[in-house]
């Protein structure tokens, strides 16, 4: 084939995707069934004129486009990872894992009944084999939500539901390949009716293999990547690599999913390369496998189109009651994930609450696409696969997705308009009013005080006052009409403003350099929870994310058991300085949104509704501080250590601004300006590593800080350093059960704690301990021990304590202070009693 006729095809198929984009938004249908359209349109013309010779001169081009290699293997190996990868970089995984029960069950649940259901009513309703119908049924059970999540969006539908749906189909793909795999094998060795234990045996092999072959890719990738830091072309570049080398070694030398490790090693990119790259080349990367994914997805679209003409070449009459039935049996299954186990979900409090009206929008946007028709093609190109079976599972396949794609996908938009999900609720409708009139009083300031500074006509600036000022009118009359805003929905759009006033913050931030990807990805992501939280729960569910954004995650508990049982202090040594850090930019943060209530939303809902957000917000700021004043405390000087790196990376900044400022108004040249930049760049790279943090060290000093160690020598000391232990417990969390075994006593190094005793309760802070009374008294606690703060303590066993209590006259001071506080000194110390009394 001539290079300059496929040169001129490529090309033009380029030109394709470039105006399928507004011409779907000028339809208003959704980009794929545009792509889909065209991609039928062109290979069907190139059909026509080989047979009609309608003119010889289009003759060679069509010639050229069926001619092209377009292969299943150019799907699975080419376009396929590049899909897969960058969806997984796009994701917010921390908010994925938020959902994971749901993601999961309904990924892989939803895949599984597909499968069954299409093939089983496959089998019920023809003569192939039952392995070639649940073959069907796996290439039909991929699903394509971008045309859903899209219009969600734009319809500002919750973002839980649309990241549910996202990371659903992401693993949905991932398991319908596998399946397709699994099934595709037993059909090539002719095993008609698989068992389920052959079925069980070989699908772990490639999830847990392909999991694995990912995984160790990106590990070596991340590591090659961050020792090329100052080569931002060379990290895109080891990136690109990473999909194929781990899709083709999980097939070729694993006998693996390749999906599954592309899936996988997206994963792991997306959650170490932030802390190990620096933000913009993070940033950068993400944008370029943007645009590799968007060149990639239409051309899969567009090639799989050209096939679909030549795969309903020899189509039946009774094929189409065969396609009639895998549509029906495909919905069917889908609306049993979506009506049926969705709510099962919610009622286990394990998935947000979906309207039925949502619920119907995702059941009719399960779109099918260029996934399925690359599945139904790899089956065509088999030699091994019998003819019948190849024929009845392009003719199925390709039937089911032009069903979804030119009928779901052009009534989509439609039925949502149906549902009533593109209006706005009473709230927002009244709400927007008020904006329109406060937003219009702003302009008319701002205008007028311009119109002053250019010094126009007199009499034009009157006339457009005028013209302004009834539009004004109109604005101010419709939000007074407009239905009355309790306060209580005020108090929740106020707080969810206030949370997305947070997140520009940290995007801000980001830009600015002020905060590291890593930890700008994990403030994003509690930003959303409090945006979802003020959403569905108001105030009180804003307050329980504020609280859950600094409390002590299950991961910091298990670092912390590795560092105390195994002595494995590397995972708690990264977190404990990321929580420095997170607290320290956290304060900033919340600092900056001050302005911002008093500025926006006191406008908009008053002055009331401001006050109390202002309270909110000087709560948030106390926990924050009383945080973070307890890690100050048990890791003396570590803080100060952060804030000077936090001055030294402001202060780059600002010079590389003044820098910048100077190129453009050309009081500098661009060989000194390249200059001064790559000398900040360097400072920077010292600037960004986090300064480290001695476990040992930091105990053993905050030990000699404790005002009940104060009379211990340096040797007992070092000494009681090393067999103390860390845990800690976020607020309201259970220390000590009552009735259980005294078996430890525990120093409150931060924080305070509860306890309660026979309807009476003692508060304690740092500085003090408790459980010690059960263990000298040898019975067990009567006392339940509660936080009420975020607590660091320190843990001694009951041996140790009683060895330290013996030569530690504070100590014995302290036992005896409690126990005379709690009325049982004359059970600890009768003799003291006996002589009190004589």
């Amino acid at each position: 084939m001539d290079i300059v006729l496929v040169v001129t095809i490529l090309a033009s198929l380029f030109v394709v995707i470039g105006v399928a984009e507004p011409l779907a938004a000028r339809l208003r249908v959704p980009y794929s069934v545009i792509l889909a359209v065209l991609g039928i349109f062109i290979g069907s013309a190139a059909i026509v004129i080989l047979q009609t010779h309608v003119t010889d001169t289009l003759t060679p081009v069509a010639e050229a486009i069926l001619a092209l290699p377009i292969r299943s293997n150019v799907f699975l190996y080419v376009f396929l990872p590049t899909l897969l990868f960058q969806a997984t970089l796009g994701m917010n995984l921390r908010r994925m894992l938020d959902d994971w029960v749901p993601i999961l069950v309904l990924a892989v649940v939803a895949v599984i009944v597909a499968t069954l259901t299409v093939g089983y009513a496959l089998s019920w309703a023809s003569d192939l084999p039952l392995v070639a119908c649940l073959l069907i049924g796996a290439i039909v059970s991929t699903t394509d939500p971008s045309a859903v999540v899209s219009i969600f969006r734009s319809i500002s539908a919750p973002r839980r539901l649309a990241r549910i749906i996202e990371g659903e189909s992401l693993l949905n793909d991932a398991a319908a390949i596998a399946l397709f795999g699994l099934f595709m094998g037993f059909v090539m060795l002719g095993v008609p009716d698989p068992t389920l234990q052959d079925t069980l045996e070989r699908f772990p092999v490639l999830i847990a293999g392909g999991a694995v072959t990912g995984w160790l890719a990106a590990r070596i990738a991340v590591w090659i990547m961050a020792f090329f830091q100052r080569h931002e072309l060379a990290q895109i570049s080891i990136s690109v690599a990473l999909p194929y080398l781990a899709y083709i070694g999980a097939e070729q030398s694993v006998g693996a999913s390749g999906v599954i490790a592309v899936v996988a090693a997206g994963l792991t990119l997306n959650l170490t390369a932030p802390g190990r790259l620096a933000p913009q080349a993070w940033a950068n990367l993400r944008e370029v496998w943007g645009l590799l994914a968007h060149w990639a997805g239409a051309l899969i679209f567009i090639l799989a189109a050209l096939l679909i003409p030549r795969l309903l070449e020899e189509v039946r009459a009774g094929d189409y009651l065969l396609i009639g039935v895998v549509v029906v049996a495909a919905i069917a299954a889908r609306a049993l994930i979506l009506f049926g186990l969705m709510p099962l979900l919610t009622m286990l409090r394990l998935s947000p609450s979906v309207d039925r009206a949502y619920r119907s929008a995702i059941l009719w946007g399960g779109l099918r696409g260029a996934v399925t028709l690359a599945l139904a093609l790899a089956v065509t190109e088999s030699f091994r696969v019998p003819v019948e079976v190849k024929r009845l599972v392009g003719i199925l396949a390709t039937g089911f997705a032009l069903f979804t794609l030119l009928v779901q996908g052009t009534t989509l938009r439609w039925l949502i308009g149906r549902l009533g999900l593109d209006r706005l609720s009473p709230i927002d409708d009244a709400l927007s009013r008020q904006v329109v009139a406060v937003a219009l009083q702003t302009v008319r300031e701002d205008v007028a005080s311009t119109t002053e500074n250019y010094e126009l006509s007199r009499e034009i600036v009157r006339t457009e006052a005028v013209r302004f000022g009834r539009r004004l009118d109109e604005a101010v009359k419709s939000a007074e009409e407009s239905a009355e805003i309790l306060d209580r929905d005020r108090i929740t759009l106020g707080l969810i403003a206030l949370a997305g006033a947070e997140r520009d913050t940290i995007l801000a931030r980001l830009r600015e350099r002020s905060l590291s990807a890593s930890l700008a990805e994990q403030a994003l992501s509690d930003a959303d929870r409090l945006i979802e939280a003020a959403r569905v729960g108001g105030r009180s569910g804003y307050q329980r994310a504020a609280r859950r954004s600094i409390a002590y995650g299950p991961s910091l508990r298990l670092a912390s058991v590795l560092h105390n049982r195994l002595g494995f202090s590397v995972p708690l040594v990264r977190m404990t300085g990321a929580r420095f850090e997170r607290l320290l930019s956290q304060r900033l943060i919340l600092q900056d949104l001050e302005g911002f209530i008093d500025g926006r939303i006191r406008r908009i809902h008053g002055r009331r509704v401001a006050d109390l957000l202002n309270e909110l917000l000087e709560r948030r700021v106390e926990m924050v501080e009383t945080a973070r004043d307890g890690l100050r405390l048990q890791y003396p000087g570590y803080a100060e250590e952060l804030e000077r790196r936090f001055i030294r990376r402001t202060a780059l900044r600002l010079e590389e601004r003044e820098y910048t400022a100077m190129r453009e108004d050309g009081l500098i040249g661009a060989e000194l300006y390249a200059a001064l930049i790559q000398d900040i760049a360097k400072r920077r790279e010292a600037a960004e590593k986090r300064p480290p943090l001695d476990l040992t060290l930091q105990r053993a000093e905050l030990v000699r800080q404790f005002p009940l160690f104060a009379d211990l020598d340096e040797v007992s000391l070092k000494r009681l350093s090393r067999v103390l232990t860390t845990r800690y417990v976020g607020a309201g969390e259970l220390v000590l059960r009552k009735d259980s075994a005294p078996k430890r006593v525990f120093f409150i190094a931060s924080g305070a704690v509860e306890l309660e005793v026979a309807g009476q309760s003692w508060r304690l802070g740092r500085g003090e301990m408790f459980g010690q009374l059960a263990i000298l008294m040898q019975r067990p606690r009567r006392a339940e021990v509660r936080s009420i703060a975020p607590c660091t303590l320190l843990v001694l066993d009951d041996e140790r304590f009683r060895r330290l209590l013996k030569r530690s006259p504070m100590i014995q001071e302290a036992v005896h202070k409690s126990a005379v506080e709690r009325g049982i000194a004359h059970e600890l110390f009768p003799d003291e009693e006996d002589a009190a009394q004589a």
